[in-house]
């Protein structure tokens, strides 16, 4: 019998059990994964990125891990073995003051330097002063950075206006210049800062004043990048309907900024700092290659490279291993970085 279409029963038909061409059509084909967990899993399908992050790892253990069990130290000189060769066997003379005095005897695989001191040491100490540096400053642009471009862009008006137009002027600034500068200004007034307070500031005699003008500058230059990403992130972001209900459940700016803006680009954050680790290692290198790096004794890539120039012809592979390790350290932080980039960015999901 055919059904009024003006009644008002309700169609028995709608309320029989669904057939299985009906079940089918409401199965999940895949769970509901994550933003984190889809991102991992893209990246540990990047084979280039994986091992770059073995890369990574076995740098570390080299510059960190393998000093506390090597048996010279960076600083030590080993009278009558000044300049041998790689797995050059050490001189009788030597081996015999060595064992009156209970030296190691244990031989130089990269050899040493022109004042006895072994090579492979002082390259491990290197690679961990790079990495120290490049890993500290980006940490310092990241926090600067990131404050500074979401406040611009969340006040947005006069305020961005006026914050950009300072970003502009810093980028005009040559970073070289101000180190010279900061190193003549600060170097009397550092070094007696440390003398006064040693158990405070000692750490700058270590190091030197060089690197101390290195971190500043990092500070007050280098994260102007890093500002511009976070700020064009945050004009996105700050439209979002989230941003308008915590705006009217009472939460202030900062509340805003810091839970709901700065977490929603954590993405990007990661990204853009880990392929900032690279550009700060390769900048320390060469400021130390010029001779505006780390203080003797204590040494760096950039200024072993520096101290091998004079003595290319004799001993060549005193310029090529830190040459080498800049660069294998330089090219797994982009590698590594742009897998990441790859796999967090939602612009390239598909």
């Amino acid at each position: 019998m055919k059904k009024n279409p003006l009644s008002a029963q309700l169609d028995v038909s709608d309320f029989l059990p669904a057939d299985e061409t009906e079940k089918q059509s409401l199965v999940v084909m895949r769970e509901s994964v994550s933003f984190w967990k889809d991102g991992m899993r893209r990246l540990l399908k990047n084979k280039v990125a994986m091992v770059s992050l073995v890369v990574i790892i076995l740098v570390m253990i080299f510059a960190f891990i393998l000093p506390i069990f090597y048996p010279y130290s960076y600083d030590e000189q080993l009278r009558g073995r000044e300049n041998l060769g790689m797995m050059e066997p050490i001189p009788e003379k030597a081996l015999a003051l060595a064992e009156s005095k209970g030296l190691s005897t244990f031989p130089h695989i990269l050899g040493t330097d022109n004042m006895g001191r072994d090579y492979m040491i002082r390259v491990m100490m290197g690679t961990r002063i790079s990495l120290l540096v490049g890993i500290t400053a980006s940490v310092i642009i990241l926090f600067i950075g990131s404050l500074y471009g979401a406040i611009a862009g969340y006040f947005g008006g006069k305020v961005d206006m006026m914050m950009m137009r300072l970003v502009d002027i810093i980028y005009t600034v040559p970073d070289i210049l101000i180190i010279i500068l900061l190193s003549v200004t600060l170097k009397y007034p550092l070094k007696q800062l440390a003398a006064d307070y040693p158990a405070m500031f000692g750490w700058i005699e270590t190091v030197g004043v060089g690197l101390v003008c290195i971190f500043i500058v990092f500070a007050l230059l280098y994260w102007v990048g890093m500002a511009r990403i976070v700020r064009s992130q945050i004009l996105i972001l700050k439209e979002q309907e989230y941003v308008t209900a915590a705006k009217a459940l009472g939460a202030g700016s900062g509340h805003i900024i810091r839970k709901h803006l700065l977490t929603n680009c954590i993405g990007t954050l990661i990204v853009t700092t880990t392929l900032q680790i690279p550009s700060s290692i390769f900048t320390e290198s060469f400021l130390s290659f010029i001779g505006l790096g780390v203080a003797a004794p204590m040494t760096s890539l950039g200024s072993l490279a520096s101290a091998a120039i004079g003595g290319i012809s004799s001993y060549p592979h005193r310029l090529l291993i830190p040459a080498l390790m800049i660069s294998l350290i330089i090219l797994s932080f982009n590698l590594l970085g742009d897998g990441l980039r790859d796999a967090f960015d939602p612009k390239l999901k598909n």
